[in-house]
């Protein structure tokens, strides 16, 4: 037996194990690779990879030292005895080797493989190898199997609802904040909209980011069914909810690794829909040359896909493909974003009419969920919500109830990017806005970001600024500066040729 031990360290979702060389139980020297290892002695067995370590007033030799991640899993106290054991290769590592060699996978084993991530005998690098090994070919039948087996068995029930719905966007372009608009528009009218977010994986801000500036997101399946129940809809990360955790082990991933393939895309957004209890979503598809999806034959595909995969799980699902050629609204980053938003709900004369009207375009679709409102009359009824002011009432009612956040500081390492001729903006790369707010500190600090002062169509002179930089330190601020010279993200038409043809 062997003592445990706490050692602070976070590996991202990965269980690492450590013992000292001369461990009293195990024979260390025996070890020339990555060995995962069984730990008993809690509640259930949990796995984790095996290191060495050589100071003995780091781990001891009759200690178990555990980082953050499988301490907190396996539930017991420092000094709790615990044993080890070698443990033995998953069986659904099988399925992955017979995907890789093109093989469809039955249900059976896309639950197996989901079961065994869920349980952490998959390493991140396992998870990695599915991912490829599935990216590469799934045939809808796959993806269905993929999907039921991430809603696990836990799930949020909305007993007294027949409608629940939600919006989510397929991302890719800066600053498309909808989602927190069309909720505020939802609720107003009377459905029940739970709107689940993420945090930011790869971009400036997810909802839950922009969300978190104006209330706190971060709650329970209790608390999500109380505060929908009394206004009628919340904003909250589902990162905090006990539902899909393998979405959420999987994503994590997937951000280190760089790869998303739209098939993992779908079976994820629809299997946390699914578990939250959603009826009835509408899904957003933005198609630009700059965003995730880059055309409009990539995104009839993936709705094909999603509505095949929704019809199967008695799932009503509306799919919507958008323009996604330029950034939407004026704001990128969490606290630009939240200002945006809130000038829309304002109605105020200077807020983003893209964000608006796209808005408006989202709130009148998912409103036509409900059987009561006649085809074609959504938009109408969402514009009366938002010009009446009940919208902004009610997002005011869901900040209360959620708890209002402290604002945040805005970075005060600025920087106006000019530009270096006359003529009119052609196109925006949502790419290398998104990178270059990143670098800036976006979607770590809500106060970083940039501001958006010209938009595709725009007339500018050279030395106009194009946009501003935000960031709220001197590093962050010297990485975006690094890539900004090279390429502004902006493609600048000059019409002096135009002109002088013109008679």
């Amino acid at each position: 037996m062997l003592i445990l031990k706490h050692l602070p360290v976070a590996s991202f979702s990965e269980n690492i194990a450590y013992i000292n060389r001369n461990c009293s139980a195990y024979k260390a020297d025996d070890i020339n690779a990555l060995v995962k290892i069984e730990i008993h002695g809690g509640v259930r067995t949990i796995y984790a990879f095996l290191q060495i370590v050589d100071d003995d007033t780091v781990v001891a030799p009759n200690q178990l030292a555990l980082n953050n991640e499988a301490f907190e899993q396996i539930n017991l106290p420092e000094g709790a005895k615990v044993s080890i054991s070698v443990s033995p290769t998953p069986p659904s590592i099988n399925s992955i080797a017979r995907k890789i060699a093109g093989n469809i996978l039955t249900s059976g084993e896309y639950s197996a493989i989901v079961n065994d991530i869920v349980s952490k005998r998959y390493s991140n690098l396992d998870i990695a190898s599915f991912l490829v090994a599935s990216g590469s070919f799934m045939s809808a039948p796959e993806v269905l199997s993929l999907t039921e087996a991430m809603v696990g068995d836990k799930l949020i029930h909305w007993d007294n609802e027949n409608i629940v719905v939600d919006c989510h966007c397929l991302g890719g372009v800066p600053g498309n904040k909808t989602d927190i608009i069309v909720t505020a528009i939802v609720a107003a009218y009377g459905l029940p909209m739970p709107k689940t977010a993420s945090y930011s994986l790869t971009s400036c801000a997810g909802v839950a980011d922009t969300f978190s500036v104006l209330a706190h997101v971060d709650v329970d399946e209790k608390e999500l069914l109380r505060l929908v129940t009394e206004n009628r809809g919340a904003i909250v990360s589902y990162n905090n909810l006990d539902i899909c955790p393998a979405s959420k082990l999987i994503a994590q991933v997937e951000r280190q690794i760089g790869i998303t393939q739209h098939e993992h895309i779908a079976a994820s957004i629809l299997a946390i829909k699914m578990a939250a209890g959603i009826t009835h979503l509408l899904i957003d598809i933005p198609v630009g040359p700059k965003s995730r999806i880059k055309s409009t034959n990539e995104a009839m595909r993936l709705r094909k896909l999603m509505e095949y995969v929704g019809d199967m799980l008695s799932m009503e699902i509306d799919v919507v493909i958008t323009d996604g050629s330029e950034p939407i609204g004026f704001g990128v980053g969490a606290a630009f974003e939240a200002r945006d938003v809130i000038k829309v709900l304002k109605n105020a004369e200077d807020a983003p009419q893209d964000l608006r009207e796209k808005s408006l375009f989202l709130a009148g679709r998912v409103l036509e969920f409900d059987p009561k409102m006649r085809g074609g009359q959504g938009y109408l009824v969402a514009k009366e919500i938002l010009e009446s002011g009940r919208a902004l009432e009610t997002l005011n009612n869901i900040i209360k109830a959620q708890g209002k956040a402290s604002q945040p500081k805005i970075g005060k390492f600025t920087r106006d990017i000019c530009a270096n001729t006359s003529g009119v903006v052609e196109s925006i790369d949502n790419a290398r806005i998104n990178k270059i707010g990143v670098l800036a500190g976006a979607g770590q600090y809500a106060g970083a970001g940039i501001d958006l002062f010209k938009k595709v169509g725009d007339t500018v002179e050279q030395g106009e600024p194009l946009y501003r930089i935000y960031a709220c330190n001197s590093t962050d601020f010297a990485f975006a500066n690094s890539i900004v010279d090279a390429y502004t993200g902006y493609e600048i038409t000059d019409d002096s040729v135009e002109s002088q043809d013109e008679p």
